[in-house]
């Protein structure tokens, strides 16, 4: 992680969760953390876990990334403020779970999961690509996806979410191609977790809940892995589950 040391990391859906996770991670790493979300106060009370040094490394910035005029003015705020973007994060996500898909009045679930799982990951790639295309940066873009996007058990809450985290699969190749076309090194990673203690999963699961499951801090400890392979080294999906995990 030495090299992204001072450099600018965007961390989408910072508020709670592998967002807020990740974004503490980071500024402990030495990098200028930026957080996205609409609930910019909970990024703001993050500092209040870190060292003096660390905190004055995280920024917050309210942005909801179902609109993408937000995120084209949060972009923008970041490359006026920091300079751009060096590392990106897209970790925004929603499930909705009391949501079914064939359920009447239920398009304003479906089409937030859509525009926040998928659409706000691509809208916010292309500003945080945009950035490092101009300065010429070898970035890396990592994307949260989710065992879900590669398959679908039979469990009654999913909705329209696996076809959401199946098109980041598809998107995160699709983005590949696309930066190596370019002629870019920028780096593109899939990380899809299992069934994580987050709040997305309030709903899916009842509490106390005393079956395998993993904490945030898993999945950003393996985004620090991805960010800290050498450049001539992509990581292209890591696939992580909690041991004794059924499916």
């Amino acid at each position: 992680m030495e090299r992204w040391v001072g450099k600018i990391a965007v961390v989408t859906g910072a508020s709670s969760g592998i967002g807020a996770s990740t974004a503490k991670a980071l500024v402990r790493c030495g990098m200028i953390t930026v957080g996205l979300a609409r609930r910019v106060a909970l990024i703001e009370a993050l500092k209040n876990d870190l060292p003096a040094d660390a905190a004055e490394r995280l920024h917050a910035i309210r942005c909801d990334v179902t609109k993408e005029e937000e995120i084209v003015a949060a972009y923008s705020q970041i490359e006026q403020q920091f300079g751009g973007v060096d590392v990106q994060i897209n970790s925004a996500g929603v499930a909705r779970p009391a949501a079914r898909l064939l359920q009447a009045g239920n398009a304003q679930d479906l089409q937030d999961i859509v525009y926040t799982n998928l659409l706000g990951t691509a809208f916010c790639s292309r500003e945080a690509y945009l950035s490092m295309q101009r300065r010429s940066v070898d970035g890396h873009i990592v994307n949260i996806n989710s065992i879900l996007g590669h398959k679908v058990p039979p469990i009654n809450q999913l909705n329209i979410y696996p076809a959401t985290k199946y098109g980041i699969t598809a998107l995160t190749e699709t983005m590949r191609n696309e930066l190596r076309f370019a002629g870019t090194r920028i780096k593109v990673t899939s990380i899809s977790p299992g069934l994580t203690d987050t709040p997305i999963n309030i709903g899916l699961i009842s509490y106390p809940y005393g079956g395998p499951i993993l904490e945030p801090e898993d999945i950003t400890n393996a985004i620090l892995y991805a960010l800290g392979t050498p450049p001539t080294v992509q990581i292209h999906e890591l696939t992580i589950k909690p041991v004794g995990e059924a499916e």
